[in-house]
């Protein structure tokens, strides 16, 4: 069994237990984060733990103790070494009343570690109906409030596809269920702005200092005509995008989208902490 960080000690994955009564389980009050492990060694683990930060704050929470998570990542890590493994930590509001008040006890830090298979250099993506609201309390916060990703994700897997794609409230280009979105457009690389509502990806970030990406304010029918299209997230790291609904993007991944994923590549291996 896999060891469970949980309650300030590694304990067996068969062993690991939430009170039904947390926060995070009854109403969602919680954040986390997804960490890409490779070789046993955490990529871009300080920025994480700032948004982790960050997240708890935009929810109210006490920030989590910096150095508590990273005993709790570095313990589980060293307890299961993969080639390539997904850290997921989450943070929660601790056991509560059956309600939206918080409880008294403290929050609930969970750290643990799976596997991962590298992703496909390229995948079919789907528009939903439903928006991102750029003006929501909990927009641009990681949370565990996650079922409407949920319901977009299996549509997508539905019509064959790894991926959802949001639209905000105002008709623009969002993000995806668990990743962020770039179009190229006359040769450059533009992503949406931290204003559309979509998370401050990590990747994201990066992808966008290293390659000089765009913020730009973008319609969701530039899904329609951009010459290349890619998602970004810790485990896709950038992934082309050959089909968007029944658009069909001929010779993927394109030279841009080839350029990024190079760069993508060589600067994350050359720095585990960029």
């Amino acid at each position: 069994m896999t060891p469970i960080w949980m309650d300030g000690k590694l304990c067996d994955a068969d062993e690991a237990r939430v009170s039904v009564f947390d926060h995070g389980l009854t109403v969602g009050d919680g954040v986390f984060e997804t960490v890409k492990t490779v070789h046993g060694r955490p990529f871009a683990l300080t920025r994480h733990l700032d948004r982790l930060a960050r997240s708890a704050r935009g929810l109210g929470l006490p920030e989590p103790d910096p150095d508590e998570v990273r005993r709790a990542c570095a313990a589980v890590v060293e307890a299961s070494p993969v080639p390539l493994g997904r850290l997921r930590i989450t943070y929660t509001g601790g056991v509560s009343p059956l309600g939206s008040d918080r409880g008294t006890a403290g929050p609930t830090l969970v750290a643990a570690l799976g596997e991962a298979a590298r992703r496909p250099d390229s995948t079919a993506v789907i528009t939903v109906p439903w928006t991102r609201n750029e003006r929501g309390a909990l927009t641009g916060l990681k949370t565990t409030s996650y079922a409407e990703n949920v319901v977009a994700l299996a549509r997508a897997h539905d019509r064959g596809a790894s991926e959802a794609l949001f639209g905000n409230t105002a008709g623009r280009l969002c993000e995806g269920t668990g990743s962020n979105v770039f179009v190229v457009l006359d040769g450059e690389v533009h992503t949406p702005p931290l204003s559309s509502g979509c998370l401050a990806g990590v990747t994201r970030a990066l992808v966008a200092e290293w390659t000089g990406a765009k913020e730009t304010d973008l319609p969701l029918d530039v899904l329609t005509r951009a010459e290349e299209i890619f998602l970004t997230s810790t485990l896709r790291d950038v992934q082309a995008v050959h089909r968007v609904d029944d658009r069909v993007l001929s010779g993927t991944p394109g030279p841009v989208t080839t350029k990024a994923m190079r760069v993508f590549a060589e600067r994350s291996a050359a720095d585990i902490d960029p």
